[in-house]
């Protein structure tokens, strides 16, 4: 009785995996976005040679700091080379004030649950809470220090 209802079992997974499949190839967890990988896939093999990667890499980082030396230029009033709480402060109002203007279509100076559900979501961090490495991630067990602070400089 054990064998044939264990059989039945996996016949039925068998089945609904089957049956939920999908025909678009999903991406390789916590690989690159298809245009991402294409651009960077330069001899067109479908995968990232070590120098591609790297290129990609390269990419990244300079995007990153690119951004790091826009947003310390608008608020970093000191030019001290960091974000005070205070400024940080400015700039969470601002990017606030921003996404409300953006998202709050009946202009009540509030976003109701559709207008909050029409913003775009942020892209989930891989192994949770704390980044790659899980609740015990790099930034610790309580996640980002501060959600809208700039990226730390490279090499920190």
């Amino acid at each position: 009785m054990k064998t044939t209802s264990l059989i039945t079992l996996g016949a039925m997974i068998g089945t609904c995996l089957i049956a939920s499949a999908q025909d678009k190839p999903q991406r390789p967890r916590g690989g690159p976005p298809p245009e991402v990988f294409k651009e960077f896939d330069k001899d067109g093999d479908g995968k990232l040679s070590d120098d591609e990667r790297k290129a990609m890499r390269d990419a990244h980082h300079a995007r990153m700091e690119e951004r790091h030396k826009k947003i310390l230029e608008k608020y970093d009033a000191d030019k001290d080379g960091k974000l005070s709480p205070e400024e940080k402060t400015k700039m969470r109002e601002e990017h606030k004030a921003k996404m409300l203007k953006k998202f709050d279509k009946d202009g009540d100076g509030k976003l109701s649950e559709e207008e909050k559900a029409a913003m775009p979501k942020p892209p989930r961090r891989p192994g949770g809470p704390g980044g790659p490495r899980g609740p015990e991630g790099p930034r610790g067990p309580e996640g980002p220090e501060d959600e809208g602070a700039p990226p730390p400089p490279l090499g920190e």
